[in-house]
C-alpha cells in the first residue's frame, strides 16, 4: 500500500508539472521547413487562449544595428500574461509582477528549418517570486502556458540542453524599497519617482521594453489591495545580443519585470526584479562576455534604485 501510494503521488506530481524539472528553462522546437509557423501564428495562438500579448519583437534590426552581424534568422522577444490568472496570484503573492509579464524567445537559428520557444517553468518562476511550487493557481497557469505552446508548435520536441544549472552566485531576486512621508500624497510620490526611474534607464543603457498597470486590471475585478502597482519590462541589448550567441533561451529572462506597488494602508513602495544570477546559474553560462555585460546591468540597475531611494 505505501509503493502504491508513493507511486500515484508521483504520477500526480508529474501529470500537474509540480515535479521541479531538469532544467529551469524549457525548449520546444518544431520542424518548420515551409515557414509556415512565425511569431505572429504563436502570437495568434495565445490570443487565442485568452493572453494578453505585451510585445512580440522582433530582435534582429536591433542586433543587425548594433553589432552588424546575427546569428538568427528569427529571433523575437515574447512577452505576454493572463489577466485572470495573474489576479487570481497577486490576491496570494504581491511578487506575481516578477512575471507579469512572461518572457519567451522565439527563435530560428541560421541555416535550420526549425523554431524554437523557451520558457521558464512552474517550479523555476515559484522558486524565484517565493510562492510554493503546488500552488494550484500558478499550476493551472504553467499548463495552460505549455498547452498554447504546444498548440502553437506542431509535433515539438523538447530539447536537451548540455549544461547542468549551477548554484546561483547571488540573490534570486533584488529588492528596493521607497519609504513615504507620513500624509504623503502617494499618486504624487509615484509620479516622481517613476519620472526619476525612467530618465535614469537610457544614460545607463537600458530600454523601457513595455509597461503595465496591473492595478487596473485589478480594480477592474473589483480587488482593490493596492494603490498602485506598475510593472516596467527593461532590456539591455548588448546583454540580450551577447548571451543568445551561445544561449537563445536566454529570452525567458528577458526583457526583464521589474514591479513598483504601494499596498493600501502602508507607507512604502515596494520594488524588486529578477536578478541575473537566475540566467547564470539556469543557464550555466560561463563564457566572460556574457557574465562581465550580465553583472554590469545587474550594478547599474541596483545603483539607479539604490541612488533614487537613498535617504527617502
Amino acid at each position: 500500500m505505501k509503493h502504491f501510494t508513493k507511486g500515484l503521488i508521483l504520477t500526480l506530481l508529474i501529470s500537474t508539472g509540480l515535479m521541479a524539472s531538469a532544467h529551469n528553462v524549457t525548449i520546444l522546437t518544431a520542424p518548420n521547413a515551409d515557414g509556415k509557423i512565425t511569431p505572429k501564428t504563436i502570437e495568434a495562438t495565445f490570443e487565442k487562449a485568452g493572453f494578453f500579448i505585451n510585445d512580440n519583437r522582433d530582435m534582429l534590426p536591433p542586433f543587425i544595428k548594433n553589432f552588424k552581424t546575427v546569428d538568427y534568422d528569427v529571433y523575437n522577444l515574447f512577452t505576454i500574461f493572463k489577466k485572470d490568472s495573474v489576479l487570481a496570484l497577486a490576491k496570494k503573492y504581491p511578487t506575481i509582477g516578477l512575471f507579469s509579464p512572461m518572457s519567451m524567445s522565439i527563435y530560428t537559428k541560421k541555416g535550420t528549418k526549425t523554431i524554437s520557444v523557451s520558457s521558464l517553468s512552474v517550479p523555476a518562476m515559484a522558486e524565484i517570486m517565493g510562492m510554493p511550487a503546488d500552488d494550484a493557481d500558478l499550476v493551472a497557469y504553467g499548463k495552460l502556458v505549455q498547452e498554447t505552446l504546444k498548440k502553437a508548435l506542431p509535433n515539438a520536441k523538447s530539447e536537451t540542453v548540455a549544461y547542468e544549472m549551477t548554484k546561483p552566485a547571488g540573490e534570486l531576486v533584488s529588492h528596493a524599497t521607497l519609504k513615504m512621508e507620513e500624509g504623503a500624497d502617494w499618486e504624487e510620490v509615484k509620479d516622481d519617482f517613476e519620472m526619476e526611474f525612467e530618465g535614469e534607464l537610457p544614460g545607463n543603457d537600458f530600454i523601457m521594453a513595455g509597461f503595465n498597470d496591473l492595478n487596473y486590471d485589478f480594480e477592474e475585478a473589483n480587488f482593490e489591495g493596492f494603490n498602485f502597482y506598475d510593472v516596467y519590462s527593461i532590456c539591455n541589448i548588448s546583454v540580450i545580443y551577447t548571451v543568445s550567441k551561445l544561449h537563445p533561451e536566454a529570452g525567458a529572462f528577458a526583457p526583464c519585470s521589474l514591479y513598483m506597488y504601494n499596498k493600501k494602508d502602508t507607507n512604502t513602495i515596494e520594488m524588486a526584479f529578477p536578478s541575473v544570477y537566475n540566467w547564470i546559474a539556469s543557464l550555466a553560462i560561463e563564457d566572460k562576455p556574457s557574465q562581465e555585460v550580465l553583472i554590469t546591468a545587474q550594478v547599474k540597475m541596483e545603483e539607479i534604485l539604490k541612488k533614487l531611494t537613498a535617504g527617502k
